[in-house]
């Protein structure tokens, strides 16, 4: 028996999450199926993060055991074959059998995308939050400044959260805008809007830490969102971490402007065999 570790990308869009569930499709049940097709083994891969509906990943990490022959490398090609088009294995290899994908000293990235124009962008409406209006960068800046290091994100998690500890490390947030004309988008058409041309922009957040809670990481988002709108101050901010209280934090930002980047296993547990 071997175990092999997969990096997979995906496109949330059509499925249910990560987890199998009985009725709809999920990601796990495609992996699933792909690697009884090759094997004909009936089996469940573990993941590393179970993400939610309508959320994507570039980096996500499953594992799975196999009596198979096929080295480590070639799972990726041979998995691919049977996988639908919005899910991809971007690696494979082999690594030891005690390696577990969630129970290892990890720091995960992740990507919010917000679409800041007056109207949506259909083409963008699977991968942005579409928010309008003025949001003022700086001040989100600011306001997330303090939510880098370690806290208890009790108030930045769904209440139907079951963990041990709701104390976890923000190692960075990066906010970064790109104008619309930058990302092939026609200034012009009406989806974009007749805004100024500060309100045509792609804002992102990029979150680093040691583990998310929860619908941390778009509460986190939809929070700061609230603070660029002037809606809520970094004073605020500095209070729902001390509130320790769902009701006291923003808004949750809706699933499909969330990406998995990757999974860093910092002390190496994924090492090839």
């Amino acid at each position: 028996m071997k175990r092999i570790k997969l990096t997979v990308a995906y496109d949330g869009t059509n499925y249910s999450g990560w987890q199998i569930q009985p009725t709809a499709p999920t990601i796990e049940q495609v992996l699933d199926q792909a690697i009884e097709h090759i094997t004909g083994e009936r089996l469940h891969v573990t993941g590393a993060s179970r993400t939610d509906a309508g959320v994507h990943a570039m980096g996500n990490v499953a594992v799975f055991d196999t009596e198979s022959t096929i080295p480590g490398e070639r799972w990726s090609y041979a998995i691919n074959r049977f996988l639908p088009e919005d899910v991809c294995v971007q690696e494979s290899r082999e690594v030891k059998t005690d390696f577990h994908p969630r129970h290892c000293n990890t720091e995960k990235t992740y990507e919010y995308q917000v679409l800041n124009a007056t109207f949506p962008n259909p083409k963008l409406r699977n991968y942005v939050w579409n928010v309008p209006g003025n949001l003022n960068i700086d001040t989100m800046r600011e306001a997330a400044s303090v939510l880098i290091g370690e806290h208890d994100f009790k108030s930045f998690c769904c209440v139907r959260t079951q963990v041990e500890s709701t104390v976890r490390t923000v190692y960075s947030i990066e906010i970064e805008e790109q104008k619309c004309e930058n990302l092939g988008l026609n200034q012009n058409d009406s989806s974009i809007g007749s805004d100024s041309d500060s309100l045509k922009r792609i804002i992102r957040f990029r979150i680093r830490g040691n583990g998310f809670l929860y619908n941390m990481v778009r509460i986190i988002a939809g929070t700061l969102i609230q603070v660029g709108k002037g809606q809520k101050s970094v004073k605020d901010v500095e209070e729902m971490l001390e509130a320790k209280n769902r009701c006291a934090a923003g808004q949750t930002a809706p699933p499909q402007g969330l990406t998995l980047m990757k999974i860093d296993y910092i002390d190496g547990d994924d090492a090839a065999v």
